[in-house]
Parts: C-alpha cells; structure tokens; sequence
C-alpha cells in the first residue's frame, strides 16, 4: 500500500484534495533532478518551513534514500527537530534524463514521476513539481492531467525580472516552436490571469514580441496574431514590443512568443547571470537574482488541468525549495479554474 507514513510524516493521502480538508497538497518528485535526493528533500525541508499551516508537501521516491535525506539535512542543521514535515509515497522507479519521455511511463509505472501524476490526476495532491526529465513532464501533463478544454497548446512560460523591481512573463520559451496565430492569442490570455492571479499584476499589459512595434513589422504569424490580440476584451493588449523592452517593464508585464523565440531569450537571459559570476560582477541586487533560476524555482505549465512545475535540471536546494513554493501559490491562487471558467 503506498503513502506509508514514519514518525516524521502527518496525515494519510485519504481524501487528499484540497476543497474537503482544506489542505493543500504540493506533489514533489523527490528522485528528479541531477542532485536528488539530496538536493530536493533539503529544498522540501526549508519549504515546508516557509508554508502556512494549511499547505503539505507530498514526496514521491525511494522512501530510504529520502528518509537517509532528510536525516542528513537535519543533522547539517537545516531543520529543527520538530518532525512531521512532509508524507512520503514510496516508488521504485526513477524516470532518468536519458529516458525517452514518451515510452518511460509505459515502462517505468512505478516511477517517482509516474506515481506522482497518477495522484494528480486523482486528485489527491493539488499540485506537482519535479526537476527530473522535462520532456516526460510535458508528456505527463498532456497524457495523464490533459490540456484543459478549449486549450489549443499548452505552454510553458517563466519569470523574468525587470529593471523597475517585480517580475513579468515570458511565453513560451520551449514547448511549441512554431505557433499559429490563434495559440498565440491564447497565450496572451493565459499570461494574462497567471500575472494577475500569481504575480499579483492589476490589469497586466500583453505584448506581442516583435522586430519592431509597427503592428504592419513581423511574419507572418505574428502579424495576423497582432489583428487577433488587437481589442480583444479578454485581455489588455498593448501592441508589439522589441526584445529591448523585456526586462525593462516599462512596456509589458506578458511577453508572448513562439517557443522558437522564447527558449532563445531565457537561454541567453540566464547565461547573463553566470558570465556576471564568472566575471566577478555584483550580482546580488533583485534584478540580477531574478535572472538565476534557483530564484525562479521552476516554469509552470500553462494550459492543463492542474497545476504542474518543471524545475530546473540542476536544481539545488534553493531551486527546489522556491520550485515547491511556486508551485503553492500557483496552487492557490486559483489560476486553473479561471482559465477553465472563460474557456467553458
């Protein structure tokens, strides 16, 4: 039976949504990642510190090596001894990052990823994270939680910091590299509620990434996209921006693009931030923090039926702690339903 539970776990996975019992219940892939266990039960700890009352993280993996995790984090001193902070769900499988994403579910079942779906898609966790194989969390996404009705992509989109402090999005930057001009709309939308209901934007302003902000400028996707995202009332669309308006925030608060594009722009956004290291520039200001993915946590998947993060491969234990905490507030603040409610 699984969701055995120690000394040092609460609670039973009964009943585990959150509308009933008023738990929130956060999935983690414990084994996914390139420094897992370790590195994720760290990050789960130090979350499970951050979190209010109502909110439990759930760990899917090797109930052994996480246990053997967990006793080294405390022993380094990173948790008090108070116990009870997480439920373990023992698998005994891992889906690895040589794995192919689309046949490792038929053929690792009992997989940490696996498992940790098929508990999402039951509805006895609200949400789930990992760090481990993207592609299998894409496919996961589609294949077990489903892309949410009227949704013609899903993507994946990411936060990047801007001059003036805060954060915006960025949408997609990697699922879909070639997007018609119907998805593009729909991003606009999606960006839209997941900066208000998430980031906390009234009113966010979506923009259409472009090589210039003549609504004539562009191929011919983005030009018929603009005609499309121009007036809609679903959203408020403020016309084409350059890629030197991206991390100003002067312009947009959602930036939409095609995957193609978008992965381009947070690679070489995220390289910025270790060439300042290397380079032995002040990094520690907010911009600059913002451009290092252990700050970001992970990228959500936007356009499914729950709420699923994709962390970074090389989490460490601050990645995967801020990974966790996205993914709750992601949880809260609704964002799934609303899609859904617009889209009915």
């Amino acid at each position: 039976m699984r969701g055995g539970m120690g000394p040092e776990m609460r609670g039973g996975m009964a009943g585990g949504g959150s509308v009933a019992d008023k738990v929130i219940r956060v999935g983690v892939d414990a084994m996914g990642g390139d420094y897992a266990p370790e590195a994720i039960v760290k990050g789960a700890i130090e979350a499970a510190g951050m979190m209010p009352a109502d909110a439990r993280i759930v760990l899917f993996g090797d109930e052994e090596a996480i246990r053997a995790a967990a006793g080294a984090a405390r022993a380094a001193r990173v948790a008090t001894d108070s116990g009870d902070l997480f439920d373990i769900v023992p698998t005994t499988e891992v889906i690895t990052m040589s794995d192919h994403p689309a046949q490792a579910f038929s053929k690792k079942p009992d997989s940490s990823l696996a498992v940790g779906f098929g508990y999402l898609k039951a509805g006895k966790i609200d949400g789930f994270a990992s760090a481990g194989n993207t592609g299998a969390m894409l496919v996961g996404s589609m294949h077990s939680v489903r892309a949410i009705e009227g949704i013609i992509r899903p993507t994946i989109s990411s936060h990047i910091p801007v001059a003036g402090g805060g954060t915006a999005l960025l949408l997609d930057v990697g699922l879909n590299v070639d997007c018609k001009p119907d998805v593009l709309d729909q991003y606009g939308l999606m960006g839209s509620i997941y900066a208000e209901r998430v980031l906390g934007i009234q009113r966010p302003r979506v923009a259409l990434l472009n090589i210039g902000e003549e609504k004539e400028k562009g191929n011919l996707a983005t030009k018929a996209a603009y005609e499309i995202m121009d007036g809609s009332p679903r959203y408020n669309f403020v016309g084409n921006v350059e890629g030197k308006h991206i991390f100003t925030g002067e312009v947009a608060d959602v930036v939409v693009c095609d995957g193609f594009v978008g992965n381009i722009v947070l690679k070489q956004a995220e390289s910025m931030y270790d060439i300042a290291l290397r380079l032995g520039l002040p990094v520690d200001s907010e911009f600059f923090k913002g451009l290092n993915y252990e700050h970001i946590g992970g990228t959500p998947v936007l356009g499914v039926n729950a709420v699923v993060t994709v962390g970074h491969g090389r989490s460490t234990p601050l990645a995967a702690r801020n990974m966790i905490l996205q993914t709750e507030r992601t949880i809260r603040s609704g964002f799934v339903a609303q899609i859904k409610g617009l889209l009915a």
